[in-house]
């Protein structure tokens, strides 16, 4: 077998392949003498067909098959032998097929660009540390009885907070517009879902009163028509409707899952929820800010096979996200939508890569397991979620490249300056805003 190769452009690399014409050959009569003893045909006896037909019949695909073999078996030697990796299937062109002479293809493909990992100790973060405080917790506790709050009606005038069933009209120069009519519509007040003065107008108002308000959509409303334009609503309130809260009793900490231990048992686990959220926040955040580093810090040509792989997995992500069908056209999804993140996972993807192979990093399942038990905590019956884990191999080893990212955080931390961040608990759990969006609201 004869091989050379060429670099054609950046990482993309043109293989050119030579086999022998014996080797074709010998293999084909090889096959073609297998088919003999067991090929059927009208007139002859099992096993008893004469080669000389059975070439006839079926010499042709019998040859393409072993083109196909010796084509895919070839280029695997070949990139063995020239310590090639490609980054995505090739393309191969067989130039040269013809029965009696030598085989040759010519394979293009991409490589992986060589990663040259930057000096760690250039690496300067802010380790953020947040802890709860009672205002935390009682805030906390005050939202999941907001969850299970009930609305009833109220025989008073509405006030923020409360929700209203109105009916309106709106009118532009007399005339009703496009979407400005509603009834039996319900609003909360203060929620911010109408236009500017809306909600507030209905604040004082009772059941059954109406009333007449004259207001102006927003400068930037989507509608064109309707930007800044000075409109009349004529509402009427069918029903004011107070939130009334949940106590904290039996019956309330069964809602989430505590049917034992009463208030005490019930506030230790919310703690412990809170806890180990705001632990998984600050950690995500932290591995954030030292992969915004590792990407300012590596400058990387990307194999356009790798990129386009993984816009497909994100599109295919999205599409499982929102329900949709396993049949639903990703096409349908421009590739521009997912670029950038495609390529931030993808270069972050080889740096890590070559991170785990000089430092030989090894996934530790001490870690792995105190994940599993972490997560099963949350659970009534904890050993059947961790059998769960160790019975379900692509669970386990999502937990498993999770274990192993964190373990490339704190390998880069070794060498890296670290300065504690003091922040709020709310703070924690909001992810950062990137520098060019945080700079543009300055402006």
């Amino acid at each position: 077998m004869q091989v050379s190769i060429e670099t054609t452009s950046g990482l993309e690399r043109k293989l050119t392949v030579g086999v022998p014409a014996e080797q074709i050959e010998s293999e084909v009569g090889q096959r073609l003498a297998k088919a003999a003893k067991t090929v059927r045909l009208d007139g002859f006896r099992k096993g008893k067909v004469p080669l000389s037909v059975v070439k006839q019949r079926f010499g042709a695909g019998i040859r393409q098959e072993v083109i196909g073999d010796v084509i895919n078996n070839s280029f695997r030697e070949a990139i063995i032998k020239e310590k090639i990796q490609p980054a995505g299937m090739p393309s191969i062109e067989p130039t040269r097929n013809e029965p009696g002479q030598d085989l040759e293809f010519v394979a293009t493909f991409e490589v992986y660009p060589e990663v040259e990992l930057a000096d760690f100790s250039s690496i300067s973060v802010k380790r953020p540390i947040a802890d709860i405080s009672d205002a935390d917790f009682d805030k906390m506790l005050d939202m999941l009885r907001q969850q299970q709050a009930k609305w009833k009606e109220a025989d008073r005038a509405a006030a923020i907070g409360d929700t209203v069933t109105i009916d309106y009209v709106g009118t532009k120069d007399g005339e009703e517009f496009a979407g400005g009519k509603a009834e039996g519509s319900d609003l909360e007040l203060g929620s911010g879902q109408m236009i500017p003065g809306f909600e507030d107008g209905i604040v004082g108002m009772s059941k059954g009163e109406q009333k007449v308000l004259s207001l102006s959509f927003p400068e930037d409303y989507h509608a064109e028509e309707l930007k800044g334009a000075a409109v009349e609503f004529t509402i009427t309130v069918q029903a004011v409707k107070e939130k009334t809260l949940p106590e904290l009793n039996e019956d309330f900490f069964a809602l989430y899952g505590v049917h034992e231990g009463g208030e005490e048992k019930f506030r230790e686990e919310v703690r412990n929820n809170m806890e180990r959220e705001l632990k998984n926040a600050l950690q995500s955040k932290l591995k954030n800010r030292v992969m915004d580093q590792l990407l300012e810090l590596h400058s990387l040509e990307l194999p356009t096979a790798l990129v386009d792989s993984e816009i497909q997995s994100l599109k295919q992500q999205m599409v499982q996200q929102f329900g949709g069908g396993q049949q639903m056209d990703l096409s349908v999804f421009p590739d521009d939508m997912f670029r950038d993140r495609a390529e931030r996972r993808v270069s972050l993807g080889l740096i890590m890569n070559e991170v785990v192979s000089k430092a030989e990093l090894k996934v530790d399942q001490e870690q792995v397991r105190a994940k599993i038990e972490e997560i099963a905590a949350t659970y009534e019956q904890p050993q059947e979620v961790i059998d769960y884990y160790y019975n379900n191999q692509q669970l386990l080893q999502g937990l498993e490249s999770a274990v192993l990212e964190d373990q490339i955080v704190e390998q880069i931390l070794q060498s890296a300056t670290i300065e504690q961040e003091p922040m709020s608990y709310e703070e924690a759990l909001k992810p950062d805003v990137p520098a060019e969006t945080a700079a543009s609201d300055e402006q």
